[in-house]
């Protein structure tokens, strides 16, 4: 990175030099800056400053943490998809689209899997900013509706997922509020770091388990718990396995290498279509992250998400196969010793079922085996 700033309110998503953003200057972590507030923006004091007048929400953040058992033993699920738009992604989108706002955003487009072009679509939708979406044509119905529904120009583009990146990177007629670019993204999703930590009493969890595409649950988990450690109210940072689907896995591969970055891959067909990124603009940020912390990269086959999908639907979770994709894991590295049943384990579920119903309804069929 060159080091050139930009002012605040400056409606720029990439760096002069072609790198991408960061904040220059965050909060540091003071316990007593929190407020009572139950959403997400209890943390505005520690979050990069956005004028509250601005601010665009819907009571985002603050999901149940819940036990749930696995075949293998129990682990606590943050249940991020239920929050206002489905997914996770609102937590990134409320502080994305309250910089756009407060920035005077006329007209703004994103590429995305689905589940961040809905949040965008809903947050821009409460904000009053027009917003266009570059969706792959094979995404799930539920999304495209959502999307649709909220008054956002769907323009679906075929192939990968990448196809979509590169029409939305080619579209000049208005502002690219990409959630894989801008920085605020990743601050706000963050916060469920931060949300983890009291809800465990103000402790970190032993291990973080979360989907890994273009890598914000993986940084933003990192940054979360670095904030607590280096605020010192916690001693150590909870390991992060990130999760990738053995048909899209570059992560995975570069982990497996030892590699310092990733080396872009062609995706192959999966159900967890979240994470079918072939090439994450972070990657040597998320292994970075995942090193640190001595964790691992991990891949999921379709057959172990079809399982934990069934067997999460009977718990009573009834979540995209993308959100699968980590109790899946997790409840392979329970039974092979990698994660112990007694240590504190937090899985994200990031998105909602009902947004793949019609893609989810024929593998519930055969029950869970």
């Amino acid at each position: 990175m060159c080091r050139k700033e930009y002012p605040g309110k400056a409606l720029v998503w990439r760096c002069e030099c072609g790198g991408y953003l960061e904040v220059a200057e965050v909060p540091a972590f003071v316990p007593s800056a929190i407020q009572t507030l139950p959403s997400l923006w209890r943390y505005r004091r520690l979050l990069p400053p956005l004028p509250e007048e601005a601010t665009v929400s819907m009571m985002e953040g603050w999901t149940p943490l819940v036990r749930v058992p696995l075949s293998a033993g129990e682990v606590s699920c943050k249940m991020d998809f239920l929050l206002p738009t489905g997914s996770y992604k609102d937590r990134g989108a409320t502080l994305l689209v309250s910089y756009l706002k407060a920035a005077g955003a006329p007209h703004v487009h994103d590429d995305s899997s689905g589940n961040a072009g809905a949040a965008l679509a809903g947050y821009c939708a409460r904000a009053g900013i027009p917003c266009d979406l570059y969706i792959p044509a094979h995404a799930s119905g539920g999304k495209l509706a959502q999307i649709q529904a909220y008054g956002a120009r769907l323009v679906p583009v075929p192939g990968p997922r990448e196809e979509a990146k590169k029409a939305s990177m080619a579209d000049a007629a208005s502002f690219y509020a990409s959630h894989n670019w801008h920085p605020l993204f990743f601050e706000g999703v963050k916060t469920y770091a931060w949300e983890v930590w009291e809800q465990l009493g103000r402790a970190a969890p032993d291990h973080v388990v979360v989907p890994c595409g273009y890598g914000s649950l993986v940084i933003g988990a990192y940054r979360g718990f670095k904030a607590l450690r280096d605020a010192g109210e916690i001693d150590r940072l909870p390991r992060i396995f990130a999760v990738q689907a053995s048909a899209c896995s570059p992560v995975y591969q570069a982990f497996a290498q030892g590699a310092g970055d990733v080396v872009p891959v062609t995706p192959g067909t999966t159900l967890a279509e979240g994470i079918a990124s072939g090439s994450p603009l972070r990657g040597r940020e998320i292994l970075e992250a995942v090193r640190a912390t001595d964790g691992a990269v991990v891949t999921v086959t379709e057959d172990e998400i079809v399982r934990a999908l069934r067997l999460l639907a009977r718990r009573g979770m009834f979540v995209e196969p993308t959100a699968a994709a980590a109790p899946a894991a997790a409840d392979r590295l329970l039974r092979e010793g990698r994660l112990r049943a007694a240590d504190e384990t937090v899985v994200v579920l990031t998105g909602n079922g009902l947004k793949a119903w019609e893609k989810i309804r024929p593998l519930l069929e055969g029950g869970v085996s």
